[in-house]
């Protein structure tokens, strides 16, 4: 049975593509929404882009057709504009003006003929739908699954005592390890390619090894005992994130690390790109370039004084004071001369080993043999993620960092955000290594472990 879904303006400045993603149904937009794209076409960064992106659509149809009266879509539905319900009663308390208040006025007016479901990314809209007796929901073809079912990149597996013991010398076939049920039974495993591996010996379990399904075997990871920058890993995690960190940009050209702050991503991401410029006397990267998404940054960066770099430098400052961390290691003397500390990290910037840019002048570019960080991924949409990632020229490599449940975006949530997005898109992938960092592998301080774990 077909369905008929009224549009809200922000599921089309998220995802453009919504006008064709609901298959054989109808599409309804209110005439606010045509006005809303209109008002935002003008608008710098991703909103802008997306509303125009929109309005070609729609001028593409309207040549097709009558867009009052309907035009076909190739999915087998059609999209219309309604004019009419203007004058449709909303109850006491309501404001009759608004944006909104357009579209609530609009479902009610349908909704007398046929089953309307309003399809929004504001949650209060879709609250005051209900209130109405109106069906609602979010905008789902770009969400992932709940954060607790997601993609973690790594898993507990059992191994046979004499293979187990074997391993390191010779491969494991992915046949050769196994989970168990709730009886005890052993149960097979499938395996991602790229995922990560603890092994435990079936006998011995406390007896346990690291290693990485590289696709058809069960390896051991090669830069398990590296020190880069002279960092050296606390948790399983962190020695997981080396070995992504670490793995050559042919090999490994993404890298998604997902967790609560304090998990070292920032850290080890700095201390792993510094180390393959640093150490050695062919670097493996021409410059580490670090950017931060910023819900305000298509906006509001015009209005920040000084160049793009003195524009950007607020949002950065997490990426500074990890530097500090690793420009000087020693805990007793870091802070002593805070010239000279700065003066260490300036050192960095001038001679163009770091640098710092805004995310809407990456989007668009091809970026070739560069270690590029992009801290606070949760904020990116999955159309930035997508554009971010697909910028990638020979010998970059590309890390996405982030906490999925500290998202600025109003837009967003765990389930849609860009970070998310590409873990679960990527997942498989033989270019993508990826990991979840666990709660229990916070390092910043005993308070913050404590912290993320109560609250």
């Amino acid at each position: 049975m077909k369905k008929t879904y009224v549009l809200d303006t922000n599921v089309l400045i998220q995802s453009p593509a919504a006008l064709m993603a609901f298959e054989d149904n109808d599409i309804v937009l209110a005439v606010n929404v045509l006005e809303s794209l209109d008002a935002l076409k003008g608008a710098d960064g991703e909103q802008g882009a997306n509303a125009r992106h929109c309005i070609r659509t729609l001028e593409a149809l309207r040549q097709a057709g009558s867009l009052t009266e309907g035009v076909a879509l190739a999915s087998g539905g059609t999209l219309r504009l309604e004019t009419n319900c203007v004058h449709v009663p909303l109850p006491e308390g309501f404001p009759q003006a608004r944006n909104d208040s357009r579209l609530l006025k609009v479902c009610l007016g349908l909704g007398r003929k046929q089953p309307v479901i309003l399809v929004t990314k504001d949650i209060v809209l879709r609250i005051k739908a209900q209130m109405l007796g109106i069906e609602a929901e979010d905008y789902f073809t770009e969400q992932v699954s709940e954060t607790a079912d997601q993609y973690t990149g790594r898993i507990h597996v059992y191994v046979p005592e004499a293979r187990f013991d074997a391993f390191g010398a010779e491969p494991l076939a992915p046949e050769e390890v196994y989970q168990v049920d709730e009886g005890g039974a052993p149960v097979a495993v499938d395996l991602v390619t790229n995922a990560f591996l603890i092994l435990h010996a079936d006998r011995s379990q406390s007896k346990t090894k690291l290693a990485r399904f590289d696709g058809t075997y069960i390896v051991p990871l090669r830069h398990k005992n590296k020190r880069p920058y002279g960092v050296t890993p606390r948790n399983v995690g962190q020695i997981f994130m080396q070995e992504a960190l670490l793995a050559d940009a042919d090999e490994a050209p993404l890298v998604i690390v997902k967790g609560i702050a304090g998990t070292a991503k920032t850290f080890y991401a700095l201390a792993c790109g510094l180390s393959a410029i640093l150490d050695g006397d062919n670097p493996a990267y021409r410059r580490i370039l670090i950017s931060r998404p910023n819900v305000h940054f298509d906006d509001d960066i015009g209005f920040l004084p000084g160049d793009e770099s003195d524009k950007i430098a607020p949002l950065l400052r997490p990426a500074i004071d990890n530097l500090e961390l690793l420009v000087d290691q020693s805990d007793a003397e870091r802070f002593r001369n805070e010239g000279d500390l700065a003066g260490k990290i300036d050192v960095l910037f001038d001679r163009g080993i770091i640098s710092a840019q805004a995310l809407n002048f990456i989007r668009g570019r091809s970026v070739s043999k560069t270690y590029l960080i992009i801290d606070e991924a949760q904020n990116l949409t999955p159309k930035q993620a997508k554009g971010i990632i697909t910028r990638a020229g020979r010998g970059t490599k590309i890390i996405l960092l982030g906490d999925p449940q500290q998202i600025d975006n109003p837009l967003l949530d765990p389930r849609t955000n860009g970070l998310s997005y590409a873990a679960e898109k990527m997942k498989g992938s033989p270019y993508c290594y990826q990991l979840t960092m666990a709660d229990d592998e916070c390092e910043r301080s005993q308070l913050a472990r404590d912290a993320a774990g109560r609250m």
